[in-house]
């Protein structure tokens, strides 16, 4: 049987192009539109939102396939760059969301190769399970690089 699961984010207009959000698991924030869309420097920006969620989102799956598949993770560092387009009619869309997370692992005496393979199909488990990138249209593409310790 499906369940269901609710979220919750308010936002407020503070005057100009600013905003400030309160999300119902308790943080609460400054943002405004990105500076070249009229908006301010040094804050929150839609845009970086929906990038971080969806880098966030990806990296706590793969911490949970990590946990899943036995691999001894020690370091997981991820850079995500959204590119988007902007038509003619000024409308824009996301149209790909890239990541590059650079992950290190123990190989606790397995061989490197297979201890990689364990690692791609734990990178595979998390996109697919990624709530977030599930629920996005952009093109997700993860170009990871692997360290496996001996």
């Amino acid at each position: 049987m499906s369940k269901t699961a609710v979220y919750d984010a308010t936002v407020q207009w503070k005057g100009d192009h600013w905003g400030h959000v309160m999300m119902g698991n308790g943080p609460e924030m400054p943002f405004s539109a990105p500076p070249d869309a009229q908006g301010h420097a040094g804050v929150l920006t839609p845009e970086d939102a929906f990038v971080a969620a969806v880098n966030t989102c990806i990296m706590m799956m793969f911490i949970w396939a990590t946990e899943r598949f036995k691999i001894d993770l020690q370091s997981y560092e991820c850079r995500a760059e959204g590119t988007k387009l902007i038509e003619l009619d000024r409308t824009e869309i996301f149209t790909e969301i890239r990541l590059w997370p650079k992950i290190c692992v123990a190989a606790n005496g397995a061989k490197a190769e297979i201890v990689e393979r364990r690692i791609e199909k734990a990178l595979q488990s998390a996109q697919k399970y990624s709530l977030v990138a599930n629920s996005v249209k952009s093109d997700i593409v993860v170009e990871a690089a692997i360290q496996v310790i001996e």
